[in-house]
């Protein structure tokens, strides 16, 4: 396996699953702001927040992209299509698990059974981050099905 082609393509992939979520709350299709979400784990300022979580969401890509092209090595193939159900699984994985757990380790973020004692500004996610909109569901599965398919047509190509 071509490890800079995996990691170009991870950053490639990452950039493109990003600019769908962030697209989609920017025209009010969710309230999701992936890199606000992150970004607060390290810092409580919004402006500096987006920048970090930016960052960071392209660090956990390139994680997940590693995954991805081993598992396309471990097939001995890499497609569209393929790419596209790893995409369906690490949607279903972010928002049934990933998502959720966040606000048991992120400072800023209030638990469903925070009281009103809670100092934490940001809301839970909650299941499928429906918290956020009752379209977020549908904008991460879009957003990582564009995330699997760049991984799947770039890596068949390479």
């Amino acid at each position: 396996m071509d490890w800079a082609g995996w990691a170009l393509f991870g950053l490639v992939a990452t950039a493109a699953l990003t600019v769908v979520m962030v697209a989609a709350q920017l025209t009010g299709l969710t309230r999701l702001d992936l890199p606000l979400l992150l970004g607060t784990i390290v810092t409580e300022d919004p402006d500096r927040a987006r920048v970090a979580g930016f960052f960071i969401h392209l660090m956990i890509g390139l994680g997940f992209a590693f995954g991805y092209a081993a598992s396309f090595a471990l097939l001995d193939e890499a497609t569209w299509w393929l790419g596209g159900l790893f995409g369906l699984l690490h949607a279903a994985v972010a928002l049934t698990l990933l998502v959720p757990l966040l606000a048991g380790v992120h400072p800023r973020i209030a638990s469903d059974r925070a009281g009103p004692a809670s100092t934490a500004v940001l809301e839970p996610p909650g299941l499928l981050g429906l918290n956020y909109g009752p379209q977020t569901p549908i904008v991460a599965i879009v957003a990582h099905l564009v995330y699997g398919v760049a991984l799947g047509v770039l890596l068949q190509a390479h």
